[in-house]
């Protein structure tokens, strides 16, 4: 079977069979869990302005939309 590293503790749990997986148990998954729900992991975003073609464009798009209703 499978051997593989709990991500969260690191211990070696096997893969096949684990309802937990791939934590090594119920513990390090709802730990990774209450970080996730408390917004503990995120990707760093750069926020650029729209560009006039971009906006003409959005704008574009929604008066057809529009136009099809």
């Amino acid at each position: 079977m499978p051997i593989v590293k709990c991500p969260k503790c690191g211990r070696k749990t096997e893969y096949n069979g684990n309802k937990f997986r791939p934590f090594c148990s119920e513990r390090c998954k709802l730990i990774d869990f209450g970080v996730w729900a408390d917004e503990g992991f995120s990707l760093p975003a750069e926020n650029t302005p729209l560009s006039e073609e971009d906006t003409e464009i959005i704008e574009k798009v929604l008066e057809e939309k529009q136009k099809e209703k």
